[in-house]
């Protein structure tokens, strides 16, 4: 088990206990300058977004259920 508060998204270390909630499928708006393309969006509190790789998003909904105890729903 990671026992570490903190996930890795991009080049940011979130605290676990900010996540508010994260997409379960990936960004698309086809805008043209758009930079989040093909993203998993992770809503932290305070209004704050970080965007996510798939294997990131992976990762960090497996940190979050060991950080709750490894109960699976």
């Amino acid at each position: 088990m990671d026992s570490s508060i903190f996930c890795r998204i991009d080049d940011k270390y979130v605290p676990l206990y900010r996540v508010l909630w994260i997409a379960a499928t990936p960004h698309f708006c086809g805008e043209p300058d758009c930079h989040c393309e093909g993203l998993h969006e992770v809503a932290l509190e305070g209004g704050e977004s970080v965007w996510a790789k798939f294997d990131e998003k992976e990762k960090l909904l497996q940190q979050i259920e060991e950080w709750q105890g490894g109960e699976e729903y």
